[in-house]
């Protein structure tokens, strides 16, 4: 089965049960694999059988997407300066209550924390990576589905020490873009 068929059976039956040899804690359902382009290609086009000019625009979208210099946001929460935002307290429940999944336009100070924890979050485009090591001049984040994908930052030259764009995470087995990837992406609405 290829791999659009996977994702096709996935999403469009919950009912379908689709056994892989994937990692136990893996991101959620709404994540995609990334992959290398020339893959990417490939694999639409066996699933699609030709070229129109939206799987063009989704072609460029993701090459663009590709040649992206790593920023330390697109993996955890940061502030405006690129500073690391501690999760709130209790984040978890607070965000799953329903009247606070949608931004309200009334301003309360109370939770106002949790909101830009929110927003941070909401920027980030890779699934599931967690702060292993926060110093003085480094920080280093694992993948929590998989603990040898570690990714060192400096935070002084604010660049990351071993990779330079998205596309250097691709020598990873599996790194995994989340739902808002996939949006800007155009792989979802």
């Amino acid at each position: 089965m290829c791999f659009w068929q996977f994702i096709y059976l996935r999403f469009s039956n919950p009912n379908i049960l689709v056994l892989s040899q994937e990692p136990l804690h893996k991101p959620v359902i709404s994540s995609h694999k990334l992959i290398p382009m020339t893959d990417f290609v490939l694999e639409y086009y066996s699933h699609e059988g030709y070229a129109d000019l939206q799987t063009l625009k989704l072609m460029n979208n993701y090459a663009n997407f590709l040649k992206k210099p790593l920023t330390l946001a697109m993996f955890v929460p940061v502030d405006n300066k690129g500073n690391i935002l501690k999760e709130p307290k209790n984040y978890s429940s607070w965000k799953s209550l329903e009247h606070n999944k949608k931004e309200s336009k009334a301003e309360s100070p109370v939770f106002e924390e949790y909101k830009l924890y929110r927003k941070a979050e909401q920027k980030c485009l890779f699934e599931g990576f967690t702060i292993a090591y926060n110093g003085y001049s480094v920080v280093r984040i694992t993948a929590i589905y998989n603990p040898s994908i570690e990714l060192s930052f400096n935070k002084n030259d604010k660049i990351f020490q071993t990779f330079k764009d998205v596309e250097s995470l691709t020598t990873f087995d599996a790194i995994f873009l989340n739902s808002n990837a996939l949006k800007k992406l155009g792989l979802r609405p």
